[in-house]
């Protein structure tokens, strides 16, 4: 629903990102007409049977469907300032098409940001089920015991978004004033740039991939999106800051305040991941066929973020669906789901790069083909199965080795199932007992 601006370093970058250039605006801006493509193919744990872990996701998964049911062809309603204006011009020239409808684009406070994420969250992170998630990321051991994601997210929201539009009702709102500055001008370019694509591609996608919980279609969307307007974005201050305000620019963003505060760095990277990749990704298909490739993508999204990570897999290295069975029954009465998820090459590697050098965490899992884990729970402990597929028994046998380094440096309970061929399991539980029960039956 929401597409949002991180604060930290995005700003710089507009001022310093040479290597994409400086385009010619074009003067002829031709308005928006194409149609809005349709949602993915999903890309889930194979359908086995009502006890697949794809059946267990949609039992769980617990967000309310978005209402796509607005008439798109209803322009919102509100001013749009003549500061404002001139930025959507700049915007059409650089992209190359022009907006089908005028955007509702308005000055707010960081509070009125923080209110409005705040109340987005009771959508986009139902409690119940980042409750549950939260479990299963604490027994994985990425975020400390305790942790409540709610929360986490809720924070992430209210201090570290300066901006964002909404996909359903075509609104923007961004932290500034009616006259901006430099920096908030950036700011709002980037917003711009999710406005001018949703009119034009239907962004509104995203909202059905995050409705169905296939969060990792859904990881790799929102990179090409947000990596797209970061790119439009540094164009637009390369070709409309001067400059002096490029240096003020560079003053201001320094002088914000980058603290994260108590949120987990494995969920700060993850936010910060759909930017810095997805400006990669973008960059290399700019490269590779100018803005059309841009385009192109946009209208039929990378599945995968292991497609972001490595461009020259987009879009026909597609990953292979891994299925979890059902072990509730197995390890005894009065345990049921407790979560499953779709992991991909990104979540992999940041939760590795908690522990171990980037550098090796990288190169474990860059033979990624697929992954999913399946949680279980008693109401007290928790059992957890992490299946994993690669590309070759050299990739899945790096992944293991690299999964028992970084289970020897933390206090988890955890083991590494493998490699068997190109599939490695690893086994998280609450408890070493637990744990114990799971290799049994697993």
């Amino acid at each position: 629903m929401i597409a949002a601006l991180v604060a930290a370093g995005l700003a710089l970058g507009a001022c310093t990102g040479d290597e994409l250039g400086t385009p010619t605006p074009s003067p002829d801006v031709p308005s928006s007409t194409a149609p809005v493509p349709s949602s993915p193919e999903p890309v889930t744990p194979p359908e086995t049977g009502p006890e697949s872990a794809a059946a267990a996701a949609r039992r769980l998964c617990a967000v309310p469907e978005p209402d796509l049911a607005t008439d798109p062809d209803v322009p919102a309603e509100g001013p749009t300032p003549p500061v404002i204006a001139d930025v959507m011009d700049e915007v059409e020239r650089l992209r190359g098409f022009g907006y089908s409808k005028p955007v509702v684009a308005e000055a707010v406070t960081q509070a009125e940001i923080a209110r409005d994420l705040t109340a987005y969250a009771d959508i986009a992170y139902p409690a119940e089920q980042m409750a549950r998630r939260s479990l299963a990321w604490e027994t994985i051991g990425v975020i400390p015991d305790g942790t409540s994601l709610r929360r986490v997210y809720e924070e992430y929201g209210s201090t570290q978004v300066i901006g964002y539009y909404d996909t359903l009702n075509g609104t923007l709102k961004f932290l500034g004033t009616r006259e901006p500055s430099p920096l908030e001008r950036i700011t709002l370019a980037h917003e711009l740039t999710h406005a001018i694509d949703d009119q034009r591609f239907g962004l509104e996608k995203l909202d059905v991939l995050s409705f169905e919980c296939r969060d990792e279609e859904s990881a790799a969307a929102i990179a090409l999106v947000e990596g797209n307007a970061t790119f439009f974005m540094i164009r637009w201050a390369q070709t409309y800051l001067t400059p002096a305000e490029q240096v003020e620019v560079g003053v201001e963003a320094a002088l914000q305040d980058g603290s994260t505060g108590d949120i987990p760095p494995f969920v700060v990277r993850l936010q910060a991941w759909s930017y810095d990749e997805g400006l990669r990704f973008v960059t290399a298909l700019a490269a590779r066929d100018g803005v059309a490739a841009i385009d192109e993508a946009l209208a039929a999204p990378p599945i995968s973020t292991e497609q972001i990570i490595h461009p020259e897999r987009y879009p026909n290295d597609a990953p292979t669906p891994v299925d979890v069975p059902d072990l509730s029954a197995a390890l005894g009465e009065g345990w049921e789901d407790l979560d499953v998820m779709t992991i991909g090459e990104a979540w992999l590697e940041i939760a590795l790069r908690l522990r171990l050098d980037g550098t090796q965490s990288s190169q474990a899992v860059a033979g990624w083909d697929g992954g999913t884990y399946r949680a279980w729970t008693d109401g007290e402990a928790v059992a957890l199965v992490l299946s994993t597929v690669w590309d070759s028994k050299a990739d899945a046998a790096e992944f293991a080795d690299a999964m028992s380094s970084w289970l020897d440096q933390g206090e988890d309970h955890g083991v590494v199932v493998g490699p068997d061929g190109t599939t490695v399991r690893v086994l998280f539980a609450s408890h070493d007992a637990t744990l114990q029960a799971l290799r049994s039956v697993a």
